[in-house]
């Protein structure tokens, strides 16, 4: 394949993950109680024509929080300025994304519980009074730089808001919980997703998908993409419950929506400690996955689903997790 057409492929695919983007807050599909809090301060703060609060958005990976950053930008009808926490490794990189700002832009960062020490410090004067001092060079050489800033909204964005200093978090006048959605959203959303991938969808396919999908639409997307090619390829094109139901038993992705990992996850409990309690630095070690994607991207839906449960000993499997897997619940 040649560079232009790769080149062109790839900046397709952009385009169409972009289009998959709401625009706005009537676009944007759940997470309800959000968008009618955002939606009552962005009013307020456009009608004195001041920058909106500091806004937090915390919860699972997935759920939307970069979307609702950039819906947040829109419906303000600003610019939108994005980084994450680990790309902000110095305090004049923070200075540099600041020193770009128009009055009542948004500076959107994601990950924001990654963020070095020294440049959150730097963070607390620009959020809360618009100005930051900064050292340039040093030795006896140093001096101090007052820097104005014009009034702008921060949106941060994490799945760990526990990492977040104290001082940190109390600068946020908006924190947001991100929750996962419900299956009736999850359908809204894989139907919206085929409508822009020009495939046709069947109620039962959706409804399929949907409850495999974690209450995640970044999960209910990928998975589409999946269903869609098996579809084209195995089937006729068109994403009825069998084609679903196939795709997905192909994709181990089994009728509650556990995935592969979630499966092994189980399994060692179950297999390896007979169901617990385990620590979860023992259990990251045995299913060959790092702590923290454990703890961020499988143990908050298993525990919702009550398939673990957390105890000061450490994790234990449930009564469902074994029914579930097909074992026989261990003698009491």
């Amino acid at each position: 394949m040649n560079e232009n057409l790769n080149s062109e492929i790839i900046n397709g695919e952009i385009i169409l993950e972009q289009s998959l983007r709401p625009k706005s807050f009537a676009q944007y599909i759940g997470q309800d109680k959000v968008k009618e809090q955002l939606e009552i301060f962005i009013a307020a703060a456009k009608k004195r024509e001041e920058a909106l609060d500091h806004v937090l958005l915390f919860g699972p990976p997935g759920l939307g929080k970069t979307t609702m950053a950039f819906v947040i930008a829109n419906e303000l009808g600003v610019n939108i300025k994005q980084t994450s926490g680990p790309a902000i490794e110095k305090p004049g990189d923070l200075v540099a994304l600041l020193n770009e700002l128009e009055p009542g832009d948004v500076l959107f960062i994601d990950e924001i519980h990654r963020m070095p020490m020294n440049v959150e410090e730097v963070l607390y004067s620009a959020m809360e009074d618009f100005y930051i001092d900064i050292m340039l060079g040093s030795g006896d050489g140093s001096r101090s730089v007052h820097l104005e800033l014009p009034p702008f909204t921060l949106v941060g964005a994490t799945t760990r808001a526990g990492m977040l200093s104290n001082p940190l978090r109390a600068r946020f006048g908006i924190s947001a919980h991100m929750e996962y959605y419900t299956i009736e959203d999850l359908e809204t959303i894989t139907k919206r997703t085929a409508e822009i991938f020009v495939t046709e969808i069947a109620e039962d396919g959706a409804h399929e998908i949907a409850l495999r999908s974690r209450g995640t639409p970044r999960i209910a997307n990928r998975l589409l993409k999946r269903v869609r090619d098996y579809s084209q390829i195995k089937g006729e094109g068109i994403i009825d419950r069998e084609i679903s139901d196939l795709a997905l038993k192909m994709l181990d992705v089994d009728s509650e929506g556990l995935d592969y990992v979630d499966q092994k996850l189980l399994r060692t409990m179950i297999e390896l400690y007979n169901g617990g309690p385990v620590g979860l630095g023992t259990l990251s070690v045995a299913i060959s996955e790092e702590t923290e994607t454990v703890e961020d991207m499988y143990e908050p839906y298993l525990i919702q689903h009550g398939f673990i449960i957390r105890t000061k000993q450490g994790r234990r499997a449930t009564k469902k997790a074994y029914e579930h897997l097909g074992y026989p619940l261990p003698a009491i």
